[in-house]
């Protein structure tokens, strides 16, 4: 057969690494061979580069920065090796709560996206839950809520009531019911006692959200799934003892996952008083000794998924906390560096496999979420490759990132391992240094229950 595209290089399969190459036909995988065997229209020889399957980032936030948006998030995921994201429903001035708003952002999408997005949607604080069938059916990948009010429009506390009413709907639906779990309540009251006192420095933003105010979310989260049945996701996961009470829910047959965020892996308070604002998002960065055992879990397989958690404030947003760590936006860009970050980490420092590292990075995410044809580099499958150089070294540059956000605890971080290219469906879409695809060529990525009969009892 003649092949639109051959890629060749270290292919990292389910099982191991192989030097060969891959037959690209319909934008899908038709041959895995011993280097050198097939004929295409084009070939693309990466040498000893790995070829991994696409990497997926599951928790990215496009729209919390009205100047980011698809264009310029996917650009910064590709450049990252991203080859799919879940974009979260938190967009400002309106989030993703009903059926119709999600048919619209599916439509930007279509115009936009130079990657494939799938698209996560939420409910209203109260008398939301009518929109949970409506919005399965409209493609919505997965549903997330949260159990702390960061506004109580845009990204609302939802009412403990709302919550069971909703899992018992989202359970129908197949889809998971994903939760920002903080306590509001203790971290409300800790704010307003440090503030009162004047403690503004950096590390009170973790002291304000010692682990209690993750674990006590989590653990109520998790007793609401065990007497629902809903399959439950569990975001950003910033302490170990977190991933303790998953493991006892899960003995007790809760489907539930988890995601860490690479900050939490790669960093500790320390960063938070070292960068001040650059370094603050929720949860918080732990102590170290947490941050090691998290690592710890990860390497274990306590950890399902790592995501990003981009969120591209820019530098005013930030800088509004320089003399009161309260006032400065949480969150931090991540997309376009969190893949080289961990692959030095874990490939390169630590000798993870880079087989095992495929599955933390794109067999995962894949999975968990339902995304068929993605995570895998096997027969039928997406022409989805991120191409990392391991022998490349290169330095990070807050001021190059391709995200409006300008600001990373990482600026002037080493690193070994370099993004080569990025494939989508076998078109290239960056190639190691620029952006070589237009908006539009990403696709919508329709959640599970995507217009299948959902009855609600």
């Amino acid at each position: 057969m003649f092949y639109d595209l051959i890629v060749r290089g270290n292919l990292v399969l389910e099982d191991g690494v192989i030097f060969g190459e891959v037959g690209v036909k319909n934008e899908t995988i038709h041959h895995i061979a011993p280097a050198g065997s097939l004929l295409g229209a084009r070939t693309l020889d990466f040498g000893e580069c790995y070829v991994f399957p696409g990497m997926i980032d599951a928790h990215v936030h496009c729209f919390s920065n009205p100047l980011e948006g698809f264009v310029t998030t996917s650009s910064s995921a590709a450049a990252g090796g991203i080859t799919t994201m879940l974009d979260m429903p938190y967009d400002l001035p309106a989030p993703i709560n009903s059926a119709s708003l999600l048919e619209q952002k599916i439509e930007r999408l279509n115009r936009e996206a130079l990657i494939d997005i799938g698209l996560w949607a939420t409910i209203a604080k109260t008398g939301g839950t009518d929109e949970i069938i409506p919005l399965a059916k409209a493609g919505a990948i997965a549903f997330k809520m949260s159990t702390f009010e960061t506004d109580p429009h845009r990204f609302p506390e939802i009412p403990d009531s709302e919550i069971m009413r909703a899992m018992a709907l989202i359970r129908e639906t197949g889809l998971r019911a994903a939760f920002h779990a903080e306590n509001n309540e203790l971290i409300k009251s800790l704010t307003k006692e440090y503030m009162d006192a004047g403690r503004l420095y950096a590390r009170a933003h973790m002291e304000t959200r010692p682990p209690v105010t993750e674990t006590s979310a989590v653990l109520k989260v998790l007793e609401f799934a065990y007497w629902t049945g809903v399959k439950v996701h569990i975001v950003h996961v910033s302490h170990p003892r977190t991933i303790e009470l998953i493991k006892r829910y899960k003995d007790d047959q809760v489907d539930v996952t988890c995601e860490t965020c690479y900050p939490y892996l790669l960093m500790d308070v320390s960063a938070l008083e070292k960068f001040g604002p650059a370094a603050k998002n929720n949860p918080p960065l732990r102590l170290a000794q947490d941050a090691a055992k998290l690592w710890e879990q990860q390497r274990k397989g306590g950890i399902n998924i790592i995501t990003s958690d981009h969120a591209p404030w820019g530098a005013d947003r930030k800088e509004a906390g320089k003399d009161n760590i309260f006032l400065a936006a949480s969150g931090m860009p991540g997309v376009e560096i969190m893949v080289p970050l961990l692959f030095d980490r874990a490939v390169i420092q630590e000798g993870v496999p880079p087989e095992e590292f495929a599955k933390w990075m794109a067999q995962s995410p894949a999975e968990v979420f339902g995304i068929p044809g993605k995570g895998k580099i096997e027969l039928g499958f997406d022409a989805d490759f991120t191409v990392i150089d391991p022998l490349q070294s290169w330095t990070i540059d807050q001021t190059k990132l391709l995200s409006h956000s300008k600001l990373s605890p990482f600026h002037q971080h080493k690193v070994q391992g370099k993004i080569r290219h990025t494939i989508v469906r076998g078109r290239s879409v960056y190639d190691g240094e620029r952006i070589v695809a237009q908006p539009g060529s990403g696709q919508f990525i329709a959640g599970a229950a995507y217009k299948r009969e959902v009855v609600s009892s």
